[in-house]
């Protein structure tokens, strides 16, 4: 009576109302034997709105028929369908008898209204009122785990599929496939697969689903090509589900042939295949076809305008990209986090940190930033866009950060320079506990190369091996570049021989590092066997050649290489490419040769280009071209302090002290700061950094004693101080001072200081080595009898018994 009186009070307004609803046809529902007949389905369609159901409760009420099971657990559906599970819950709690249909009732309103750990809860319930669960049960457990990534309890529910013999049913097979593959066990789905006696259209798809969603999109077209043998008939989810997997993998022809069967069966009228076709052109590299599918597109959904500003995003057409986002918007669809990840790229592209930050605003005020996906590609944005503070700023507010998170920031600081904070991040990361992948390894070598941190790098290199990177090609690449530019080229060498080579990723990094330590012939030697075993250079592959001919002023090999990459391999030469035919030719001194190179350039050098130039006019002296360069690379990139460095050395250089002093003048203005010179040794597993005049080591005053003590010992085998690569106007005594304290000399004699006799000495440089330093390392090589490695900006020098591995050419 107490449950009647509740449900009379609820229903209250309901009951008044159906009293007088002509819809409802209240007198059959006081008939017993009508409402029995089978009447109450059609009467229950009715009801396409939360108040008409209600209206209908409130009727079976008043007749009594409320108690029957039948009706209570089609009430407990139709609430659910219109949104009010509270009434649903308390439809279920009030029933006098439950059957299992009842359950699996009250289990699907809760998955179907994203109540996911209720419908467990619920379960458990059920099977402690021993209750036996069905075929019907399982189906919408397994979506709930799924949707919770719960594989244990995916795994137990699969036990209770396996124990009640309902395994064999599609319906139930296919959920569980759905589990596992979204719970990332792809080959426990497969293992259901296999078992099916039969399998519908759902059943394939989730199998190939599974596979994409896993990274393994090669066993996911294996998958679908069985199904193409069986005959089985795709449909547009199918369709949608393969194509994902076709562009990793390069089978741009099979994408063909799958929309050719896409317009043959009338599919390319859906819009969800056609999505999919954009997205798997644009990633296959062919922006025409994904522009084309795109304007046949007769109904253009969000997700349809997504794909088109992502493809010319990923083709690195932002301007086209832009361009559809205003169509966009004329067309009455507002960006979603998508398009903000894409806009964020967008941004990195064109260097607009305006527009960047008008992107993060937009994504705070619609609190997009609660999306771990989202906040990483603003940190990305940031970081490539030079805006490091900002980056880390989005970094550190992040609710929840994921590998790709500390990827995107141990990258950012990479590539800005700060590669003593990326390894701090590193470190930090693994304190914190997140599981690094191959993404944190390729981020963090190049770190420590550009510091020189062998130490750091080979400890990296260990963990690889543990976690089983080592064997990845990328990472492998990454420690062979690591070890060559921290003077470690045998390691560098060693790992080259045991990785596969099909690829021309691995010889690239391996023709570099033999060019900056001035082994040019073995460059190209290597290139050769490149050739012979097949493999395709790139753009790449390229570079390296030209930079080795450069170091080794192979001008005549450099020029061949020029004229071979677009003639034999139709690789079409950029700015990087021209840039290393400049800096070959102006190093070898053809200073008239690279400028008459650079204004018959097909495209318009940029300050690479120009700067190549300058600094070859400062290595040869030649003031009235270094103006020439210098108006150029200051015009086209203002903001690079290098180039005002190079400039007012070459005044420097001619005493030209008013030309020096316009041009600090003028960087000052500007707010530029020159990078200052340092130079790092490791003694002891201890990074020692040295600063060119700074006098805060703690043992400095004992390192400027051995200095006078060796200087006079270089002095006497020959040693003449060059007071030209002093670019200060001071007296001739200070001249000296200022060179005996340049921060590689500092360096050297601290290693000398600490080490054992004839131990060798590994030194890294920030700038270019002066002329000077270069000559008198070549005199302490001969008086210490020991062997010094310098790594400048440039290369590396091996100085041993008074002779330079560069041969004086660097």
């Amino acid at each position: 009576m107490f449950k009647h009186v509740v449900w009379f009070r609820l229903l209250l307004p309901q009951c008044l109302q159906a009293q007088s609803c002509a819809t409802f046809a209240c007198t059959a529902f006081t008939n017993a034997n009508i409402a029995k007949s089978g009447n109450f389905g059609s009467l229950a369609q009715l009801c396409t709105t939360a108040r008409l159901v209600k209206q209908l409760h409130a009727v079976l009420v008043i007749s009594g028929h409320s108690k029957d099971v039948l009706w209570s657990t089609k009430l407990v559906n139709l609430y659910a369908n219109n949104g009010e599970l509270s009434f649903s819950r308390l439809t279920f709690r009030n029933m006098h008898k439950k059957n299992v249909f009842s359950w699996n009732s009250i289990i699907s309103a809760c998955v179907k209204n994203g109540f996911f750990l209720e419908a467990m809860e619920i379960f458990s319930e059920m099977l402690l009122e021993a209750v036996r669960p069905d075929r019907f049960t399982f189906p919408v457990l397994l979506k709930a785990a799924a949707a919770l990534l719960l594989l244990r309890k995916g795994r137990s529910i699969h036990c209770w599929v396996a124990k009640l013999g309902v395994d064999s049913d599609v319906y139930v097979a296919s959920s569980l496939i759905n589990l596992y593959g979204k719970c990332g066990a792809a080959w426990d789905a497969h293992k259901v697969f296999d078992k099916m006696f039969y399998r519908d259209v759902g059943s394939w798809n989730s199998m190939i689903s599974g596979f994409c969603q896993n990274g393994l999109a090669s066993e996911a077209v294996v998958v679908f090509e069985q199904m193409i043998i069986r005959n089985k008939p795709l449909d547009s989810i199918t369709v949608a589900s393969i194509l994902p997997a076709i562009a990793p993998l390069g089978y741009l022809v099979k994408g063909r042939l799958i929309h050719v069967y896409v317009i043959k069966h009338g599919l390319d009228f859906d819009t969800f295949v056609s999505n999919a076709l954009i997205d798997m052109y644009a990633k296959s590299g062919c922006i025409l076809d994904a522009r084309r599918v795109f304007d046949e597109l007769r109904t253009k959904d969000l997700v349809s305008w997504n794909a088109v500003i992502a493809a010319y995003e990923q083709e690195g057409d932002p301007v086209s990209a832009i361009q559809f986002l205003y169509e966009m918007k004329a067309t009455s669809f507002s960006p979603d986090m998508l398009t903000m990840v894409s806009l964020a790229s967008i941004c990195a592209q064109l260097g607009d940190g305006r527009f960047g930050r008008s992107v993060h605003n937009y994504v705070v005020r619609k609190e997009y930033g609660c999306l771990t996906f989202v906040s990483n590609a603003i940190v990305d944005m940031y970081a490539k866009l030079g805006m490091v503070a900002n980056a880390s700023r989005v970094f550190d507010n992040m609710n929840t950060k994921d590998v790709i998170s500390w990827n995107s920031l141990i990258t950012g600081n990479t590539q800005n320079g700060l590669s003593n904070e990326a390894i701090a991040l590193y470190h930090k990361m693994q304190e914190e506990g997140i599981q690094f992948d191959q993404g944190t390894l390729v981020s963090i070598l190049p770190a420590c190369s550009h510091l020189g941190a062998v130490r750091e790098g080979t400890c990296i290199h260990c963990h690889s091996i543990k976690m089983g990177l080592h064997s990845d090609l990328f990472v492998t690449t990454c420690l062979i570049d690591m070890y060559a530019k921290c003077g470690k080229l045998e390691e560098s060498l060693h790992l080259f021989e045991e990785v596969p080579k099909r690829s021309s990723v691995p010889w690239n990094a391996i023709i570099c590092g033999l060019g900056i330590h001035g082994h040019g012939e073995k460059s190209l030697d290597l290139f050769e066997e490149m050739q012979k075993q097949e493999v395709e250079p790139d753009q790449v592959t390229f570079v390296s050649l030209l930079s080795s001919c450069s170091h080794a002023g192979l001008v005549d090999q450099g020029k061949k290489f020029f004229n071979l990459m677009y003639c034999e391999y139709g690789i079409v030469p950029n700015l990087r490419h021209y840039a290393c035919m400049v800096d070959l030719l102006g190093r070898s001194g053809k200073l008239d040769l690279a400028h008459d190179f650079i204004t018959k350039m097909p495209i318009k050098p940029d300050a690479s280009v120009w700067g190549a130039l300058l600094g070859a006019c400062r290595i040869h002296g030649n003031l009235e071209l270094g103006k020439v360069a210098s108006a150029h690379v200051f015009e086209l990139d203002p903001e690079n302090v290098g180039y005002y460095v190079l400039m007012s050395n070459m005044y420097a250089t001619e005493r030209r002290w008013e030309g020096v002093n316009n041009l600090r003048s003028l960087a000052i203005d500007m707010g530029l700061r020159k990078t200052p010179g340092w130079s790092s040794i490791e003694v002891n597993n201890n990074v020692h950094v040295f600063y060119t005049g700074n006098r805060s080591h703690p043992q400095i005053e004992g390192i400027y004693a051995e200095m006078a003590s060796l200087l006079g010992k270089i002095k006497s085998i020959g040693y003449t101080p060059d007071f030209s690569c002093v670019l200060q106007d001071v007296e001739e005594d200070e001249k000296e001072h200022i060179l005996s304290s340049h921060s590689e000399r500092l360096a050297i004699v601290f290693g000398l200081i600490q080490t054992k006799a004839q131990t060798s000495l590994h030194i890294f440089k920030n700038l270019r080595v002066c002329g000077d330093c270069h000559s008198a390392t070549k005199f302490i090589s001969t008086v210490t009898q020991r062997e010094i490695i310098v790594r400048d900006s440039n290369r590396f020098h091996c100085f041993k018994e008074g002779t330079c591995s560069c041969g004086d050419y660097w």
